[in-house]
């Protein structure tokens, strides 16, 4: 039947247009959706910037990962959207078929590969930055256990033990190359600072070594990062990174009696399990 009612071609054009706007609201949508759920930032990409020269590396590693993770993903979705409107269905005849297109082929071969070996490169060189030990100019002796954290400051005759709602804090010196000694008493539990972009489990019967060059000041925030009981919620602790002076003025402030500084290191040291054989210390997961 044939209508004459001139106002029926702008309501169907009307439709049309309405129902393209939807559809690109979706599209956007779909697009700007995962970026906000995903807690996307600009330009960390949800990292720290690092508080030590190895920390900064392994920032901008993270960055460099992130770019290049847009880049391909982006273009990916662009390709299929491009797909996806050039070659939609228009009618029922049967499009030319072609079977293969070498350029092409060697292209999406040959670039996956080229990133694939650029990304481990740079890994390796970061890696070993934050991996080397340098000579040290201060040591702590750090150990986990349930639930708390104990800093021996070997030569020093200092001793900071925390647990629970007591946070204890390692002061450590700007500048210079610290190296920590990582063990745990009882459980396994996760030495994890933020800011550092660095986490290293705490094992009974297994001495973890890793050296710091601290290049910012301030107070950092540690926790352990392993399920390890009844308190884990409360296993905090401080990262005080202070002047050369001002490190040695409280190595001097907080010094005990040779006798106590003795007591104070074995007082968690007792409960180590003896019956566990103690691995050499390692630098990395299963690299020495």
């Amino acid at each position: 039947m044939h209508s004459d009612n001139p106002q029926s071609g702008s309501h169907v054009k009307t439709g049309v247009v309405r129902k393209f706007i939807t559809s690109r609201r979706a599209a956007l949508l779909a697009v700007i959706a995962p970026l906000v759920l995903a807690g996307c930032q600009l330009p960390t990409f949800g990292a720290y910037h690092g508080i030590t020269k190895g920390g900064s590396q392994t920032f901008k590693l993270w960055q460099g990962f992130s770019v290049i993770a847009v880049i391909i993903g982006g273009g990916t979705f662009l390709l299929i959207l491009w797909v996806v409107f050039r070659y939609r269905h228009r009618s029922d005849a049967i499009p030319r078929q072609t079977q293969y297109n070498v350029p092409l082929e060697v292209l999406y071969t040959i670039v996956p590969i080229l990133v694939v070996i650029g990304l481990f490169a740079a890994t390796v060189v970061v890696e070993n930055q934050v991996l080397s030990e340098p000579t040290p100019k201060a040591t702590v002796n750090v150990t986990a256990f349930q639930w708390g954290w104990k800093f021996v400051y070997p030569g020093q005759n200092v001793v900071v033990v925390g647990q629970t709602t007591q946070d204890p804090t390692m002061v450590v010196p700007l500048g210079e190359n610290v190296k920590m000694n990582l063990r745990s008493s009882d459980v396994v539990h996760g030495f994890y600072v933020p800011e550092l972009n660095f986490s290293r489990f705490a094992q009974p019967g297994l001495l973890n070594t890793f050296t710091f060059n601290f290049d910012k000041l301030g107070v950092f925030k540690g926790q352990c990062t392993q399920l390890c009981g009844l308190y884990h919620s409360l296993m905090y602790f401080k990262i005080q990174v202070v002047t050369k002076t001002q490190y040695q003025a409280w190595l001097k402030a907080n010094a005990l009696s040779p006798a106590q500084a003795v007591a104070a290191a074995n007082a968690s040291a007792n409960q180590i399990n003896a019956g566990i054989p103690v691995k050499p210390a390692q630098t990395s997961y299963g690299v020495n």
